[in-house]
């Protein structure tokens, strides 16, 4: 098994260049956002239930996508696509229904204002990481992240030429 170390060095893996910030802006989201509702459910979750509950699916998507994000393997940016995309939709519902309805917000989320008490970073952060995993889903000799070798020799095979006929004994017979 490859060490971390050469995992982030290879050039498939989400950890390198801007991967890394990513991974850390994400890293602190997750920290901050698991204290945050831990500390409102534990000692006044009667308040704001909702607004509670939502910190914690926040902070569990930020984990989730820090965690992805940072194993960078074809299956776990498969799954950072889509935590980061329930993020995004998670900020833009959020924000919207607190902003509709802000008695069921008395106090803020992560999210709530699309993110307004965390200047607005909760709402570019999915955008950018979506941009950051895009970039392994359009590489040259991939497949939805994947590396084929297999793609390569199948490409370098000789294609049958269909309007020659085949003898069911012999294959494809030569016409001259």
């Amino acid at each position: 098994m490859a060490s971390p170390e050469a995992a982030a060095s290879r050039p498939d893996s989400t950890r390198t260049g801007p991967g890394r910030v990513l991974i850390a802006v994400y890293a602190i989201f997750a920290l901050s956002a698991s204290a945050r509702a831990g500390v409102q459910i534990a000692t006044k979750f009667g308040h704001a239930p909702v607004a509670y509950l939502l910190s914690a699916f926040a902070a569990v998507v930020y984990i989730l996508a820090t965690v992805t994000l940072a194993i960078g393997s074809p299956a776990a940016r498969r799954i950072a696509v889509l935590s980061c995309s329930v993020e995004f939709v998670g900020v833009l519902a959020v924000g919207t229904w607190s902003v509709a309805d802000p008695a069921t917000f008395p106090d803020a989320t992560v999210w709530s204002g699309y993110g307004s008490g965390y200047g607005f970073v909760p709402l570019v952060l999915p955008v950018l990481g979506l941009l950051w995993l895009r970039r392994w889903y359009r590489r040259p000799g991939t497949r939805h992240g994947l590396r084929s070798s297999s793609s390569a020799q199948l490409s370098a095979e000789p294609k049958p030429d269909l309007a020659q006929p085949v003898d069911p004994e012999r294959g494809r017979v030569d016409r001259d």
